[in-house]
């Protein structure tokens, strides 16, 4: 049997117009950029709570109004639960959007034809509760395990 020769990959190093644009004259530093995205990211977030706060309560509404039959609320469920993942995730809430992302699998499930397992959900509208509370808030994933593979698993199962 013949060997096949090993080929090696070609890389190919593209600039973007980004790119072009970020390095020109006049432009903004680095460092500055990111200590102003900074200084707005603090400025939002007592904003981000209240957002939150609401979102959950929608969320819960929707799920505790969820009628088999009636599938229009797991679409507005996984858009409240979309909004809450990108939300967490560009202010930095890691868990949060780790959750977030999470019920949205499981959502998505459903809405696939998958089976409607509302202990999974209110598993993960329990976790994102726990998520919110002040000594949470800026863990990641892998700081909670526990948290984190139990919510794996469930996912894994639907």
């Amino acid at each position: 049997m013949a060997k096949t020769p090993k080929l090696e990959a070609r890389i190919f190093l593209m600039e973007t117009r980004f790119q072009k644009m970020a390095r020109r004259e006049g432009g903004v530093a680095r460092n500055d950029a990111i200590e102003r995205a900074a200084v707005e990211i603090e400025k939002a977030e007592p904003g981000f709570y209240e957002w939150l706060d609401d979102g959950l309560r929608k969320l819960k509404r929707l799920i505790a109004e969820a009628r088999p039959a009636d599938s229009s609320w797991v679409e507005a469920a996984n858009t409240h639960s979309r909004q809450l993942c990108e939300t967490a995730g560009t202010l930095g809430f890691q868990l949060l959007s780790f959750i977030a992302n999470s019920l949205c699998d499981v959502l998505d499930s459903i809405e696939s034809g998958g089976n409607c397992n509302m202990e999974s959900i209110a598993c993960h509208i329990d976790a994102l509760n726990l998520a919110r509370q002040k000594s949470y808030r800026r863990l990641t994933p892998e700081q909670v395990p526990e948290l984190t593979e139990g919510l794996r698993r469930i996912v894994e199962r639907i």
